[in-house]
């Protein structure tokens, strides 16, 4: 079979990222196949690019994915990038392919839900309101408050250490700018973002923070987007702390919510002794691949 593959305009775009969109068509016109590939553009991640590719069922074994990819390939070389990164289901045929086409895989994820109909409230409650000397809890929905906005920008340093695997996700810089960027980006989109934060009494910084994302209808899952705790805070329980709390508000508003999402590098044991202690439930694995490129010809 002929395949054509169509480079398409994306309309979609980010403070911190572009995507460039190619779509596989059989010899009828019929779409076999897509690949997004999103490149950042922040500074500390613009040697970066991550592909997104579909193939038909009925389609495959076909080439359509090894032509879709080698046009992504191509872009992101001639873009500069140095680093291709894919996610796919462990052990599945997604995985077999990259292997195939030079992917290395560096990152192992565990994907976890907890059921809100079926938390385990007593306990949830008493790790929220379980004191911690030192530190109180804060929370807003949307946009950071402005009074906060500095440290908490601060805050996602927390994230630079995260157990990471081999992936070269380089290091997002963030100030005050970019946290309002990213809530603007969740809120036009109609999603709702809630925040819970600890603070440190003794000067009113922010020690860590969790997110969470719910659909704007109120139903369906949820999406916890990150959780940090700055390296000198550790080892006070206040991930498990934030997080209980996000669990306890989130049910009051939003009863019509089924559960909450959550994925975590099988090398963070930390968090995932967190996650398990709140009671969230495996629910699949995936594995992330990269692509290392050389530098495009002079």
């Amino acid at each position: 079979m002929s395949v054509r593959v169509t480079p398409l305009t994306d309309p979609a775009s980010s403070p911190s990222h572009r995507r460039l969109v190619w779509l596989a068509s059989d010899t009828d016109g019929s779409p076999v196949g897509s690949l997004f590939l999103r490149l950042f553009t922040k500074p500390g991640q613009d040697h970066l690019a991550e592909l997104e590719l579909t193939v038909h069922p009925a389609e495959r074994r076909r080439g359509t994915g090894s032509q879709l990819l080698e046009a992504a390939v191509a872009a992101a070389r001639q873009d500069g990038r140095s680093t291709v990164i894919a996610q796919t289901g462990a052990g599945s045929a997604g995985a077999l392919f990259l292997t195939g086409r030079g992917f290395r895989a560096v990152l192992h994820l565990t994907f976890a839900r907890l059921a809100l109909a079926d938390a385990d409230i007593p306990a949830l409650t008493g790790f929220a309101a379980r004191p911690h000397p030192g530190y109180r809890l804060v929370s807003w929905a949307g946009t950071v408050p402005d009074e906060l906005a500095g440290t908490f920008a601060t805050s996602h340093g927390a994230m630079d250490d995260m157990p990471m695997g081999d992936t070269d996700y380089g290091t997002a810089v963030w100030d005050a700018e970019r946290v309002r960027e990213a809530a603007a980006v969740v809120r036009e989109r109609g999603d709702l973002l809630y925040t819970v934060a600890a603070v440190d009494e003794s000067d009113g910084s922010i020690a860590g923070f969790t997110e969470l994302v719910v659909p704007g209808d109120g139903t369906g899952d949820a999406q916890h987007y990150g959780t940090g705790v700055l390296p000198r805070h550790r080892g006070h329980g206040l991930a498990r702390w934030m997080k209980a709390e996000t669990i306890r508000q989130t049910r009051e508003r939003h009863p019509r919510l089924g559960g909450l999402l959550t994925d975590t590098a099988d090398s963070n044991l930390p968090m995932r002794a967190v996650n398990d202690a709140l009671g969230y439930e495996p629910t699949h694995r995936t594995t992330e691949f990269q692509l290392d490129l050389d530098p495009r010809p002079a």
